[in-house]
């Protein structure tokens, strides 16, 4: 639970000098003596990769999203590798994704031979639009990849029915909805694939780490072949058995995730639950303070879902204000608040433009909100003293600039 504020809290943050406040960054790890002892035992341990405790953080992560299987891996875009390689796709095939992510939802469609189709979103959440990945749907389309932008769950309904009646694999980008639910089904269940990042700005961490939820163990059996240079077994396996030989039966990658970030992994997971709670409880402050500021506008909450908050996204009304989105980014972070913009449309990036020859009006929702966009801090370890100075900041910032 968010550390609550007494009474003199406008006046601690008035204050205070800006030199003598702590700069609070969008997002950051939380590290306890639990976890720094779970890695210490491992480094005491035989195995420091390839060992048991691969097996037991893949256990933990299922049992922890409602999956039957989870595959344990390097990164996040590791994560979202092994699962368009699950998916069997290649050249020739086309897979939908939004262009409001990170550029991996969308390179790792390219790292296998295939075509990213980038459909708009819906302007009152940014989440992919259902109906513009209808309108993309063609003969080589194989795939929808989701992401479940800031931590709010799609519209899976929509997408699996769509999925279905195309025969496509749809994927969920999960990496910012680890703990969340849509109509009470946790995220890792929502999709055939579901991928998660555990750097240290997500919701746990490993230090760099990913994760795939999925119910269909051929395909976990594939994604763990992969991840291991595509070798049916690896070292401890081997060595269990006695033996030396292996077989490579496809070109896979060295994905590993090691014993030490696994040991991390599953102390962390057992504070996740909080973590969520903390992170809901600063939202929910950040919504009664701009409820009623026509120059700020927080995303929608749809129903019948609980959000992660991996990111608390702000759309600024440009036209109430005499400054663009960059002055005001400028004047929150000279202020200590460590403000983000998340993210430059895919589809506007310099390589997709001279390899696909996407160009700016393909997705105008997406880029109309991305001229618009901060995310403010958010993270467990902040307290209601915190969010109240950003919530300040942010206020005073926008009053001395309005029209």
């Amino acid at each position: 639970m968010i550390a609550t504020a007494n009474p003199t809290m406008q006046n601690i943050i008035e204050e205070r000098t800006v030199e003598e406040r702590p700069f609070l960054p969008y997002g950051r790890q939380s590290i306890d003596e639990d976890d720094i002892q779970a890695v210490v035992d491992v480094l005491r341990s035989d195995w420091l990769t390839t060992g048991p405790k691969v097996g037991e953080f893949e256990r933990a992560f299922a049992e922890a999203t409602g999956a039957k299987e989870a595959v344990a891996i390097s990164n996040g875009t590791a994560a979202l590798h092994a699962a368009v390689y699950a998916a069997d796709i290649g050249p020739g095939d086309e897979v939908i994704v939004t262009p409001m992510t990170f550029a991996a939802s969308a390179n790792c469609i390219v790292y296998q031979g295939a075509t990213p189709v980038f459909a708009d979103v819906d302007p009152a959440t940014l989440l992919l639009y259902p109906a513009q990945v209808e309108a993309k749907i063609t003969p080589k389309t194989k795939a929808i990849v989701a992401v479940d932008y800031a931590g709010q769950p799609c519209d899976y309904d929509a997408l699996c029915q769509l999925a279905q009646a195309h025969g496509l694999t749809l994927i969920a980008d999960a990496c910012h909805s680890l703990g969340g639910s849509y109509k009470g089904r946790p995220v890792g269940t929502l999709a055939d694939l579901n991928t998660f990042s555990l750097h240290p700005v997500k919701h746990i961490t490993t230090g760099e780490g990913g994760v795939i939820t999925t119910d269909d163990t051929e395909m976990a059996r594939r994604m763990r072949t992969f991840r291991n240079h595509g070798i049916t077994t690896d070292h401890r396996q081997r060595e269990a058995q006695g033996s030396w030989f292996y077989e490579m039966v496809d070109l896979g990658y060295n994905y590993r995730l090691t014993d030490i970030q696994c040991a991390l992994g599953i102390s962390q997971l057992k504070k996740l639950p909080a973590w969520i709670q903390c992170r809901q409880e600063i939202a929910q402050i950040y919504d009664r303070a701009f409820a009623a500021v026509p120059a700020i506008t927080p995303l929608t909450l749809q129903p019948e879902l609980s959000h992660a908050y991996h990111l608390y996204v702000i759309r600024l009304n440009l036209d109430l204000l005499c400054v663009d989105r960059a002055q005001i980014f400028a004047d929150l972070r000279a202020g200590g608040i460590g403000v983000n913009v998340h993210y430059v449309p895919v589809h506007l990036h310099p390589f997709y433009k001279e390899r696909f020859g996407t160009h700016a009006g393909m997705c105008p929702v997406a880029e109309a909100a991305y001229a618009q966009i901060l995310s403010l801090p958010i993270f467990p370890a902040m307290t209601e003293v915190d969010a109240e100075r950003v919530i300040h900041t942010c206020l005073d910032i926008v009053t001395r600039n309005r029209q």
